[in-house]
């Protein structure tokens, strides 16, 4: 009966576990992350949520944490692990669960600049005098993480002797080591005459760029997207792709290559990508002549294939981009956000939604977008004028409903139902945002639980937790209990990262961690032996194994026939394939291992209610390997 049991049981897969390796989840840039199981608009309150640890780093963190669970860390066992990178061009490797004993130490730091040879991060003064980012710059835009190959794609910039730099390094995510052929100096040119002087090619030259804009990882290519300091320059907009594998050039496309301006910054948006290989970018200021066919894209929404390189495809430019060009209402504050196909209709089921500093919300049909119309915009499927106030970073999309948290107004909800955008909130925050606006974050459980997260500027900081079906409805702020809670810092643009029951938030100076309050302590898996001889190594097909450890369940339970796949809440997988379980205890679980799983290198995962996972590396022997050990014997 056991043996059939775990084969029932085996082909039943585990659940995935939620990784963030990408500016805000996902390459329609959603901001949502569908999987959270432990936050709810019931537990999230002052009274049981808080600051849990803050850790400190080398510098201001713009770029989004970045989330991996159950990373095989060199040395020192499988972690859950977040990812920070800093303008001091550090990229840090924390426990995301826990700041104590083993996990007190990074568990990996790495840093791009050399003391010995003077190589260092740009200062406001190299870069043209634009105080924009201050006092340093380095990393930037959001890094990207392959979890295929485990690997971390990051831009950092450095100047030495008085050249300027920017490096494009794919970071081995266990170790933070230099993969193979790692860096590669990002340059770069395109025929044209934006630079005058006469010339016909216009070059990629480094002191006039940075990074701004998150990282895109699409079909085996690393995108980076590039804008200007402070607008000074004759700069352009490039996007500028390597092949993940080698990090050869494989990629080019200026936005504006006979004339100037039209950065990719996107208030650190990254581009976006659909299911087919498009590209879609916002462009920022800058001349636009698209209606006389010309390539110089302005203010405009920009769909990209790849094929020999990267050519255009399609295009939206509003009816006034001269006057957004000339009075800097930039469209490319915020970048585009590709809605599912639930919120299309037969006639558009592919749409876009964006919107810039002008505050107009467009909604575009990605497979016709609209090109350009002189004096209106009727040919797109929806323009919603003064919606919203100036939008930077970007929205985010859960449950039929997009959510903008403008500059000088309130976080707002509208409802998108059958390929149409409702112009009238359906609700929206209490409080108005100052500064620059917030990138707000949604975390729910599929289409339940919904919980929107801004991260704003007031009290050098401020995490705030509103009820996504109504954000009348405040969960919480850091300010309800700031002696507890204080973020103490805060950069724009920050863009909160949630993920297995915890919120990461970027400052200045430190990753700052919330998440629920006197929790029990999360377990510990140290050893796994055979149950019945009780020795360590290699177990096969089958077998019983006891996994030793500390704080591995709740309760103590014993199963009987027919066995369970979930004992008093706990759960346990090898490789994805759920075990039946004997015997659970604080210090130990009996469990089989499944009969079809394949030999070699596996994991052992624990799952425990309202925890984040847990897990041990074991060996899984073959049939001969267990014959020649038994005759041994």
């Amino acid at each position: 009966m056991l043996p059939l049991l775990c084969l029932l049981l085996s082909a039943v897969a585990a659940s995935g576990q939620v990784t963030v390796t990408t500016y805000r989840n996902d390459l329609a840039r959603s901001g949502t992350n569908p999987l959270e199981t432990i936050l709810t608009p019931s537990n999230v309150n002052p009274a049981g949520f808080g600051k849990l640890m803050s850790l400190p780093v080398d510098g201001q963190v713009y770029a989004q944490p970045l989330y991996v669970s159950l990373v095989h860390i060199s040395g020192k066992g499988i972690h859950n692990v977040v990812f920070v990178a800093t303008e001091h061009d550090s990229v840090y490797a924390f426990d995301a669960d826990s700041a104590t004993g083993p996990n007190a130490a990074p568990l990996w730091h790495v840093n791009f600049t050399d003391p010995a040879t003077g190589e260092h991060t740009l200062s406001v003064s190299d870069v043209l005098g634009c105080p924009s980012i201050a006092p340093e710059i380095g990393i930037t835009g959001t890094p990207v993480i392959d979890p295929a190959t485990g690997t971390m794609y990051v831009v950092a910039s450095t100047i030495l002797n008085g050249e300027f730099f920017h490096r494009l390094h794919a970071l081995d995510i266990t170790t933070g080591a230099e993969r193979p052929g790692s860096p590669v100096t990002v340059a770069a040119s395109v025929p044209g005459t934006g630079d005058n002087f006469g010339q016909t090619t216009v070059p990629f030259h480094p002191y006039l760029y940075k990074n701004r804009a998150g990282l895109l990882l699409l079909n085996g290519i690393i995108y980076t997207a590039w804008t200007s300091h402070c607008d000074a320059g004759a700069y352009h907009g490039w996007l500028i792709g390597y092949r993940a594998a080698d990090l050869q050039q494989a990629a080019i496309y200026n936005d504006s290559p006979n004339a100037f301006q039209s950065s990719l910054w996107m208030g650190g948006a990254a581009p976006a990508a659909d299911a087919a290989g498009n590209i879609y970018v916002v462009s920022g200021n800058g001349p636009f002549d698209g209606d006389t066919d010309g390539i110089d894209l302005g203010d405009s929404f920009i769909k990209l294939a790849f094929g020999a390189g990267l050519a255009i495809t399609d295009y939206f430019t509003p009816y006034n981009q001269l006057s957004l060009n000339r009075a800097d209402i930039d469209l490319g504050s915020s970048g585009p956000l590709l809605l599912p196909g639930e919120a299309g209709s037969v006639a558009h089921p592919h749409l876009l939604v964006g919107a810039g500093k002008e505050g107009r919300i467009y909604l575009l049909d990605r497979d016709q977008m609209g090109h350009f119309h002189s004096g209106e915009d009727s040919q797109i499927v929806q323009s919603v004028p003064g919606a919203v106030g100036p939008v930077y970073g970007g929205a985010a999309y859960f449950n039929h409903t997009l959510y903008i948290a403008a500059a000088q107004d309130t976080l707002k909800a509208f409802t998108i139902a059958h390929g149409r955008l409702l112009s009238t909130p359906s609700s929206q925050s209490s409080q108005t945002w100052g500064g620059l606006g917030a990138t707000p974050t949604v975390s729910a459980n599929h289409s339940r639980n919904g919980i929107v997260w801004i991260v704003e500027q007031a009290y050098s900081g401020t995490l705030h937790a509103y009820d996504a079906a109504n954000l009348q409805n405040e969960l919480y702020n850091s300010q309800m209990n700031p002696a507890r809670d204080a973020m103490g810092s805060f950069v724009k643009f920050s863009a909160a990262t949630v993920a297995n029951g915890k919120v990461y938030v970027g400052t200045s100076n430190s990753l700052v961690v919330y998440g629920l309050l006197n929790q029990p302590p999360p377990p510990t898996l140290s050893a796994v032996i055979d149950a019945v001889t009780f020795r360590p190594g290699p177990v096969m097909p089958g077998a019983l194994v006891s996994i030793l450890g500390a704080n591995l369940a709740t309760a103590t339970a014993r199963t009987e026939m027919p066995l369970r796949e979930t004992v008093a809440g706990l759960t346990l997988s090898i490789n994805g394939i759920v075990c039946p379980v004997l015997f659970v205890s604080s210090d130990q679980i009996k469990a089989q291992v499944p009969l079809d799983i394949a030999p070699g290198p596996a994991t052992a995962v624990l799952q425990l209610p309202n925890m984040p996972p847990a897990a041990i590396a074991l060996t899984i022997a073959s049939a001969s390997s267990r014959m020649v050990a038994a005759r041994l014997q």
